[in-house]
């Protein structure tokens, strides 16, 4: 008997629903329907889900807060999955953190601010997960992640659990080691400086501040499109070639920062996509720079 992957997920006690638009799930506010969206609590039920589409061959896909993803207007075929319960959990134990990789990257750095510790500054107001902003060796305002992690707890294409150690992480410039094979990242170590906790979040508001005045967070994006090219700034080289205000459908380059993308409400995909290829070829003509997306498209 052909049990339907729906009724084994249900035999296992998985939530999941169906036709989820992600749309709902990304900061882009951009996406067609994932045909089966799944929260997992814990490793167990994570294993579960993976063994079952492994089994079933459905393709599947993690995703965490959606901050840094342009997803199809088809929509994402098979599964997505999003950490929830333990993988949400902050734990501060002295001066080190036990993160999970679904949680908040914002949480973690206000909870490291009431337990006066200091070296996570430069992520407050960066939109993505833990396990994303290791994942991308995420950064901002002199800070990066590889400054601050001692360790990552995963999930390897086997189903076991296991660590890698800042040696092993090879954290660079927006790369990691996880880039190169498929682990999944579920809990992140960090060590941090003990210091003065009205300190931190005056450091705190003042990034946050700037990143308020130079980016345009009133509209739904999926922050800087473009890594930096050696050499350069893309937002500066963008700018320099009269691309602000440029739009496809309602995909614009923003007036405020030209590094982002703005949906000015009901973008497609496809209009992202084409108003990048723009960029790309006119800063390329004009500039002699080539740019590589940040983004990544689902």
């Amino acid at each position: 008997m052909n049990i339907p992957f729906t009724q084994k997920l249900t035999n296992l006690n998985i939530e999941y629903k169906e036709n989820v638009p992600m749309s709902e799930h990304t900061s882009f506010k951009i996406g067609g329907n994932a045909d089966i969206f799944i929260t997992v609590k814990n490793i167990s039920e994570l294993k579960a889900v993976i063994s079952l589409c492994k089994e079933t061959e459905t393709p599947y896909m993690l995703i965490g807060n959606g901050s840094n993803l342009l997803i199809s207007d088809s929509g994402i075929r098979g599964v997505v999955i999003r950490l929830e319960g333990e993988f949400k959990e902050i734990k501060v134990q002295g001066d080190t953190i036990v993160a999970g990789a679904g949680a908040s990257l914002t949480k973690l750095c206000l909870d490291a601010q009431k337990a006066s510790l200091t070296g996570l500054e430069f992520g407050y107001g960066i939109p993505g997960s833990v396990g994303g902003a290791a994942y991308m060796n995420a950064g901002a305002y002199g800070g990066e992640m590889k400054d601050v992690i001692v360790s990552c707890t995963h999930l390897d294409p086997e189903l076991n659990v296991g660590t890698l150690s800042i040696d092993e992480l090879d954290l660079s410039y927006r790369h990691s080691a996880y880039m190169k094979g498929e682990y999944i990242i579920l809990f992140v170590t960090l060590k941090l400086k003990e210091g003065d906790a009205d300190a931190i979040k005056a450091r705190m508001e003042e990034l946050m501040q700037k990143r308020i005045s130079k980016q345009p967070l009133e509209y739904p994006s999926a922050g800087s499109v473009f890594k930096r090219p050696e050499g350069a700034f893309a937002a500066a080289l963008i700018e320099e070639c009269g691309l602000k205000g440029r739009s496809v459908g309602k995909a614009v380059v923003s007036e405020k920062h030209s590094g982002f993308i703005i949906n000015k409400g009901g973008a497609t995909c496809q209009d992202v996509l084409d108003l990048v290829e723009i960029i790309q070829r006119e800063v390329k003509e004009k500039t002699g720079f080539d740019l590589y997306r940040e983004i990544i498209h689902i």
